[in-house]
């Protein structure tokens, strides 16, 4: 069962982090921790024509945390800022109550199925994915969907 949970595609992509490090310029920038473990995932993106148009991570994870933001990475530049929130949404529930796991560009994330046994390591397991849905929000306030300060509120 642990062989499952740490299989070597998992330990792979785990190994192999597309888009490390930072961007100089974001539109949205967000660090998320996991209480539990102290996992820590940082992600800055930039949005244009409302799509992801470039990616930044810096990921101080356990392996399964790091498979996830893996395959964040991996098929980020693309994708608007509701697909990776609906990614995230299947993910989530893919984890936590047996949903179907997440189709389309993120299906990837179906490999880290068996980690719905382990309620442990759901919330690192999901961290890339929570952290990019709120650097999504706050691009999108960055880059002009806000008319005047007075929105902000």
């Amino acid at each position: 069962m642990i062989d499952d949970l740490y299989s070597a595609r998992i330990l792979r992509l785990a190994a192999n982090m597309p888009r490390a490090g930072r961007l100089a310029a974001p539109d949205g920038s967000v660090e998320k921790v996991a209480k539990l473990c102290g996992s820590r995932i940082r992600v800055d993106l930039t949005l244009e024509g409302g799509k992801v148009s470039d990616f930044a991570q810096e990921v101080k994870a356990c392996a399964l945390g790091q498979a996830a933001a893996a395959v964040l990475g991996a098929h980020v530049i693309g994708a608007a800022p509701d697909e990776i929130e609906m990614a995230r949404d299947a993910f989530r529930a893919m984890l936590k109550s047996g949903g179907a796991p997440p189709t389309g560009r993120f299906s990837d994330l179906s490999m880290l199925e068996p980690v719905k046994d382990y309620p442990p390591r759901h919330a690192s397991t999901l961290l890339a994915f929570e952290a990019a849905v709120e650097a999504c929000r706050i691009a999108q306030t960055n880059t002009g969907t806000r008319t005047s300060p007075a929105d902000a509120a």
